[in-house]
């Protein structure tokens, strides 16, 4: 099974898992460093926008530009 986990590589290299793997035997791993700054909580700018969008995405001209997705029984 392949499982994706977060992690933060510090700066002498070694890598902290943020939740416990649980494997049977040892596993390889793949290990991807991203630009970002790991104190950064994921979806974080989508949570910070979500009132904003809310405001405009929450008005009847919006719910009728989008009506002819909802599923009718």
């Amino acid at each position: 099974m392949i499982r994706t986990v977060e992690a933060v590589v510090d700066q002498q290299g070694r890598v902290h898992l943020l939740e416990d793997v649980k494997v049977t035997e040892s596993r390889r791993a793949l290990v991807t460093i991203l630009d970002e700054d790991p104190r950064m909580i994921a979806g974080e700018p989508a949570l910070l926008s979500e009132q904003a969008l809310a405001e405009d995405w929450n008005r009847p001209e919006e719910d009728e530009a989008w009506s002819y997705l909802r599923l009718e029984p």
